[in-house]
């Protein structure tokens, strides 16, 4: 069975990005898609995996240079799997950092929002931002 291929517009509508970013991202050497007879991107759906991957790094703060030496180190194939697991180990440790600090945040938040509610309805105290 033949692979699905994909035009840029239909492409960029399935991954849930515009075309101007498919372009930046084959500019950057993040995306090469195959070029018809007429030289226009083919994507396939195994493009669609690889872009959502790399758009879940991205959101996870990856930096542009750190997507780039990933997808290098991808194409460089199994050798490169060390490297690769110690990039993601790197990233997954400051999204976890992240996630306490805005779990804290949340945290302060709804102590606030049961704070102004009990103000409302009568329940006065100071409100004590750390508490021991």
């Amino acid at each position: 069975m033949r692979s699905m291929t994909y035009s840029i517009g239909e492409f960029a509508e399935i991954v849930g990005v515009n075309k101007s970013t498919l372009r930046y991202y084959e500019m950057e050497g993040l995306l090469t898609p195959h070029r018809n007879e007429n030289n226009l991107r083919e994507y396939t759906d195994h493009d669609i995996g690889w872009v959502q991957f790399l758009l879940h790094l991205k959101n996870s703060g990856m930096t542009m240079t750190e997507l780039k030496q990933y997808t290098q180190w991808r194409a460089m194939g199994d050798d490169t799997i060390p490297e690769r697991l110690d990039l993601l180990e790197q990233r997954k440790h400051l999204v976890e950092q992240e996630i306490k600090a805005l779990q804290q945040n949340l945290d302060i938040l709804n102590r606030k929002i049961v704070f102004y509610h009990d103000q409302l309805t009568g329940n006065k105290y100071e409100f004590v931002l750390y508490l021991d």
